[in-house]
This record gives structure tokens, sequence and C-alpha cells, in this order.
């Protein structure tokens, strides 16, 4: 009996890009102090382009080209990074043109000067790869791909130096640290790059890319995964030291000010700034929809740990894409200026005497200021910093904690997350370092949480929340949480175990 023929594998095309001297200048827009990281489809599709050109234009390449740009969005393979500020430097422009002969401002030492900015980040590998799956080129197209690969000698700034080539791979699962991009060619992307060149035009950055929706299969709550950290860290003059933790909701009303005066400073008063920011409807009200919430970042959780704070993060509404907002980003640049000294922007707090540095990475030594603590998917959470039950309680002995955990349960609703299968209530966190929820009878009145006056007569309380299914965070609980209070961290997590 003869077998039935079996189908062919499916290939997929992948473009292994390696940056020789491990490091990577590009910036992700004209007037950006971020660099592009990881390299975005449009940019790495015009070094193929230059590459093009610079080879002659041959029509068998622009051929080769035209393809590619037809293909669907390609998943980008790539390690994490530290960037390094760009602060801005005057240098003289290239080029410079005069009408005469012997004209001395054709001199680099005589020119006028430009504002510049030369942003550059260190990969943590310094190769990253874009992968098409379940597409194969004809071997015509691929030998093209692969001669303007090999003449590939930059992507990005030209001392970004790299070696790139096209190869074909059996199509199976990605590396689980592939991401969709942010941008994305299209068909007709080349003839739209030969148009700006001969214009002596910026080309636009290519098409936003909105990556499809994935499946589901945990809970999440209404806080994004993506954070804005605040690292502190000690200015020229000294400054304070971090308040107690218990202190970190006065810390986080300062920081919320701060990124309003923000708006003020670019001219966005009032109604002009978004309600996601502002936590404020037009007509002065307190929002009904999620918006920002400022919480601490401490050291608590680990053995020995003591509880103190290292920073803050800025956390916006799943789904809010606050953090590619241009208002925001220039309201933030406007707070926290380029420090000169340190190269890193540096956002100060009147009042505490703090500084801090904004960035979107954690620091590699500190992991404390990690999100992931906070983001893993688990079943169990405890709390950090206490609840602020919403309501006055009213019973007393037992019935007091059935009223908590009936408190709790509510809250979980209150913000989307599933009824929890089990609320235990208690004075003290799970948490190795967290300060109790109120001290005992004798403690000096320094060891109280301190609150805003709104939330000054309300009760605290600690808790380990086990949900029936699991649950991506973070997860903030009650009426402190857009100031950093009833923030919880998984128990059953590995980030937790390790």
């Amino acid at each position: 009996m003869t077998a039935a023929p079996t189908a062919p594998p499916s290939t997929a095309l992948v473009l292994e890009i390696d940056y020789l001297l491990g490091v990577t200048f590009s910036a992700s827009g004209p007037e950006a102090d971020q660099p592009d990281w990881p390299p975005q489809p449009p940019r790495v599709f015009s070094a193929l382009v230059a590459s093009w050109a610079a080879r002659g234009q041959r029509p068998e390449e622009s051929a080769a080209l035209e393809w590619l740009e037809k293909q669907r969005t390609p998943r980008i393979v790539a390690s994490g990074h530290i960037a390094r500020s760009a602060p801005v430097r005057f240098v003289p422009p290239n080029d410079a043109e005069s009408g005469r002969s012997g004209d001395k401002a054709v001199l680099p030492s005589l020119r006028s000067r430009q504002p510049r900015r030369f942003p550059a980040t260190r990969p943590f590998n310094p190769k990253v790869s874009l992968h098409w799956p379940d597409t194969a080129p004809d071997d015509g197209t691929m030998a093209a791909l692969e001669a303007l690969a090999a003449d590939t000698a930059y992507v990005g700034h030209s001392t970004s130096l790299t070696r790139c080539r096209f190869l074909r791979e059996a199509d199976g699962p990605l590396p689980e640290n592939a991401r969709w991009p942010t941008w994305t060619i299209y068909p007709g992307r080349l003839d739209e790059l030969r148009r700006a060149y001969d214009a002596n035009q910026r080309p636009g950055p290519g098409n936003p890319f909105k990556p499809p929706a994935a499946p589901r299969t945990e809970a999440a709550g209404v806080f994004a995964d993506r954070w804005l950290l605040l690292e502190h860290v000690v200015s020229k003059t000294g400054g304070a030291g971090m308040p107690d933790l218990r202190a970190a909701a006065l810390v986080a009303k300062k920081i919320h000010k701060t990124l309003l005066s923000g708006y003020g400073r670019i001219g966005l008063h009032n109604d002009a700034i978004p309600e996601v920011v502002s936590g404020h409807q037009p007509d002065r009200g307190p929002s009904r929809a999620p918006h920002i919430a400022i919480v601490p970042m401490s050291f608590t959780g680990f053995p020995h740990a003591d509880g103190h704070a290292l920073g803050f993060a800025v956390i916006p509404p799943r789904g809010s894409d606050l953090f590619d907002d241009p208002d925001f980003l220039k309201a933030l640049r406007a707070v926290a200026p380029v420090d000169e000294d340190s190269e890193r922007r540096l956002m100060h707090l009147d009042g505490f005497d703090l500084t801090f540095a904004p960035t979107f990475d954690p620091p590699e030594n500190r992991r404390s200021l990690d999100p992931a603590l906070y983001t893993t998917a688990a079943t169990t959470f405890a709390t950090v910093t206490p609840i602020v039950l919403d309501r006055h309680l009213k019973e007393r002995g037992e019935a007091r904690q059935i009223e908590i955990a009936d408190q709790i349960a509510a809250a979980c609703r209150n913000v989307g997350l599933p009824e929890p299968a089990d609320v235990v209530p208690d004075k003290h966190s799970a948490l190795e370092g967290a300060p109790s929820a109120y001290p005992s009878g004798n403690a000096p009145a320094w060891m109280r949480w301190k609150l805003p006056d709104a939330l000054a007569s309300r009760q605290l309380t600690h808790a380990v929340i086990r949900f029936p299914q699991k649950l991506r965070g973070p997860v903030l609980l009650g009426a402190g949480r857009f100031l950093g209070l009833g923030l919880c961290r998984p128990l059953d997590s590995k980030e937790e175990r390790s």
C-alpha cells in the first residue's frame, strides 16, 4: 500500500542583525532623546533600500524589496537593553555651502552650531532577528535578499555597524521574547522612500502597527503592566533620603501634582489635561474612569527585607497608551530636564527634597524596582501597602473580620477583578519587610501610616487574597489605590520563589 504523500514543512524567513560594536545609535524620532530599540521594520527596510541604491539599483533586488514589503508584519526577537541618555550637543552641520571661493565659513570651527541629540543603547545581546512565519521566497528573491543583507553595513546611524543575513528556517514556535513591532512597512514603501530621497525630505516612520489581540486565558485588572519607573537618586546637593514607606501616599500625591505641573509648562491647563492623568472630569468632579496610579517600589518580600522605598512607579490604565502620548512625554520632559553631569533626566520634588530619574527599564542591580514582581500571573496575592477600606466599620470581634473581608471582596469587584475565593485580613503583611497596617497602642505616632486628609479617618488592613483563577497583576485595591495603597504582590509566582 502506497503511503500518502506528506506536506513539505512550512518555512519561515528570518533576517539576523548582529550589532558588531555591541551598541546601536538610533533615535525613535527626529527630536527624541530615547533610542529606538529594538529596531523597527521600517528602519531595517530603509537600511536594505540604502544597500540597494549603493549596489546600483538592480531590478531583481528592487523586485525582492517590493516582494518583502507585501509580506505580513514580522515579529522581532531582541533582548533588553540599557539606554544612554541623550543630552543636547551643539555641533556644526554637515555639507556647508559657500557662494564664493576662500570663504572661511566652510571651516568646521567657524560654522554655526546646531542642537543635536545622539541617543544610543547597549543591548544585553547584540543580535536581533526579524521573523516572517510561513513565508517562503523563491530562489531568485532569496538570492537578491541575501545580497542586500550582506551589503547592509549599518542599521540606524552609520556608526551602528552591523552584519546582516537572511535565512530560511523551519517554521516553529517563536522564542518567548518575540514581540510585535510598533511600526510596520507596507506595499509602496520602496517607492515612497525613493520619492522622499529625490525631494530631499525625511521619510515618514512607516505605519503604526496594532498587534492582534491575543486570546486571554487569565483575568486581569484595570492597570497596565508597562510602568514608568521613578528611581530615587542622590542629587548634586545631596537631598533627603527616601521617607519611610508609611509616608508613600503623601509622596505619590506630590509626584502627581508635579506631573500635572508639566502640562502647565507646555501650555496645557485644566480641561486640556487628559482625564487619565488628572483623575478629574471636565467639571472638576472625580473621574469615574480608571486613571494613573502612583505606587512605591520598596524592598519587601525578600529575606532580610526592611521595607525601605527605592522609588515610585506611574501605572496607567490598561489599554490607555498613555506612554505613547506626545503631550505626556513633553510634560514629563518639562519636569524632568536632562542633568548635564549624570546625563539622565531628573525630576526634583519640592517640599520633600527628593530627586527621581524616570525610566521605562528597571535597573539590573535593583530588583525591587522591577514591575515583574507585581505583574506576574498568580492566584494568591498579599498586600505590600495596606488597603484603605471604602466604608467605616460597624462590627466587633469575629464579625468585624467578616465585614473587612466583604469590603475587600467588593474592592476586587469594583476594579473588574473576579470574586475572591478567600480573603484573610490581618494587621500584618505576609511579605517580609512591609510595615504593619497600624501600630500597637503604645507605639509612637510616627509609626502610623500618613494619609491625605480625604483618607485620614479610614481603616487600614493588610490581607492575603486568593482568586479562583490565575490573575495577571498589577492588583491595586481600595480607596487609596491611586496613591499606592492596597498594592499587592503575587505569593505563588516564580518571581516570589526565586
